[in-house]
């Protein structure tokens, strides 16, 4: 994981993504946070991207202080209307707290962005050390089946409002390679391209559930993500819900 593959991306990405439901992916959070702290109080947002899911979580009544390693995507929050949300770039893999957190979050698969377990094994930690004993830290994977079977070899195509985006993927072994052409209207009507690189490893959730043992997590239960059911293999997407082992 590197600052780089971020940089032209910020420019568009929320014009990309317009289609998810921020609202419903914070509601999801908070119900399960709340569920286990029965409390909002400071959240810690790792990737936190272009800031979509950290304006919510602070209107549903948290003190946010959100991070990314992006400079680009961070400007791009901090141009919003952001209610006193904390914006910090920071690695998620090399926290630096002032103080500790009642839960952190990582959503929208930013934990697949991270270059393998050691890198995970990386993040788990630092979000573990900046963690409230019985604090809890939740995120959402893809799995190795969507990487597989739904990103794999295949190549997307999407034209919204004044983008127009190629995204080809080449699979192996868990880890897409992506490679985006992006082309940007301008104001003549011609077009500018630009391109970025980015790269999403899933691991098996076995291993993940391993990895947060290692950081000095319990409770650990996997759900069919936006759903209360169980999630396994055969999803295509999951949320982690783990507690931070009292020191």
């Amino acid at each position: 994981m590197s600052a780089g593959g971020y940089g032209c991306f910020a420019e568009v990405y929320d014009k990309l993504t317009s289609n998810i439901d921020y609202d419903a992916i914070s509601a999801y959070y908070d119900r399960h946070i709340f569920s286990v702290r029965q409390k909002r109080g400071i959240l810690l947002e790792l990737g936190c991207g272009t800031g979509n899911v950290s304006v919510r979580m602070q209107s549903l009544g948290y003190d946010v202080i959100a991070t990314d390693i992006s400079g680009e995507m961070l400007s791009v929050a901090l141009a919003k209307p952001h209610d006193g949300v904390q914006y910090l770039c920071q690695d998620m893999r090399a926290l630096d707290m002032y103080g500790t957190v009642d839960a952190a979050i990582c959503t929208l698969d930013g934990i697949n962005h991270l270059d393998g377990e050691e890198d995970m094994l990386s993040c788990f930690k630092s979000a573990s050390l900046f963690l409230e004993d019985g604090g809890v830290f939740l995120f959402d994977v893809n799995t190795l089946k969507k990487h597989r079977e739904v990103l794999g070899d295949n190549t997307f195509v999407y034209d919204t409002d004044g983008v127009y985006l190629v995204w080809q993927n080449f699979y192996e072994d868990g880890r897409v390679d992506m490679a985006l052409d992006i082309f940007t209207e301008e104001e003549d009507g011609s077009y500018a391209r630009s391109g970025e690189n980015i790269t999403e490893t899933a691991l098996p959730l076995s291993r993940i559930k391993d990895l947060l043992i290692s950081a000095d997590f319990t409770d650990i239960r996997i759900y069919d993500f936006l759903t209360e059911n169980k999630g396994g293999e055969d999803c295509e997407k999951v949320l982690f819900s783990a507690v931070r082992k009292h020191r």
